[in-house]
């Protein structure tokens, strides 16, 4: 074997390791864009079912937000990755949809109701997955008000109710301050939460969060894995 053919062989081993990876860079980036993606919370908006830094696995494919999947997958309770366009600085918010199109929703006296369509009464909510500090503590600019939630439109709040702003607030200070309603389109939900990893701190090797302090073991402070609290009934 000649100089030459070394040099042929060591030329096409490195060709074809780039176009290796070229394939896979299309493939992962093709992955991420349309049916899974690891996205990492900022932020204590949906404490305690979610927690800042946690590590979450997000689902597109289920929001059926591409043109050739007709049915609407997402429903109610499901913790949801959405794209409002309402912060320059913000692109992608986390938050939990509880209404849906042709609902009514009614915030009174800090308590939260709802009324299905076939329904003729509201029925008041007991959303368990809230802690002691947001459980009955919706509050809102009026001592009572009630939504009717558009067509191909989701009302949508953070767990961390009275901490964040959120579909009652057109996710600004305030809905009078902008030219915004209340609601989140179909098609600017993005992604679906599919797995909870929470926070795995590397140097000592456990689940202990380095800013809140709290160990896996404690309620609602484990993985999740593929449980959610989207299973509620009323």
């Amino acid at each position: 074997m000649s100089k030459g053919d070394n040099e042929n062989d060591l030329t096409k081993e490195i060709i074809d390791f780039f176009k290796d990876l070229v394939i896979i860079v299309i493939v992962v980036k093709l992955i991420t864009m349309f049916l899974v993606s690891i996205f990492i919370i900022n932020g204590q908006s949906m404490y305690w079912s979610y927690y800042d830094k946690e590590f979450i696995l997000v689902d597109r494919f289920s929001t059926n937000t591409f043109w050739w999947l007709k049915e609407q997958k997402v429903g109610r309770w499901d913790v949801v990755v959405l794209e409002p366009e309402v912060d320059k600085d913000k692109r992608f918010f986390i938050k939990r949809v509880i209404w849906l199109w042709w609902e009514e929703l009614k915030i009174e006296n800090w308590e939260v109701f709802l009324k299905k369509v076939w329904e003729k009464s509201f029925t008041k909510l007991d959303e368990k997955y809230l802690n002691e500090d947001n459980y009955w503590q919706t509050r809102t600019w009026k001592d009572s008000i009630i939504y009717k939630i558009p067509e191909w439109k989701f009302f949508v709040m953070w767990d961390n109710r009275n901490h964040s702003s959120d579909s009652r607030s057109c996710f600004h200070s305030s809905c009078s301050s902008t030219d915004r309603d209340n609601y989140v389109l179909n098609d600017k939900i993005v992604w679906k939460v599919l797995i909870d990893f929470w926070y795995f701190n590397y140097r000592n090797f456990s689940f202990t969060h380095p800013n809140i302090r709290l160990d896996w073991e404690y309620i609602n402070t484990q993985p999740k894995w593929l449980s959610s609290e989207d299973s509620y009934i009323y």
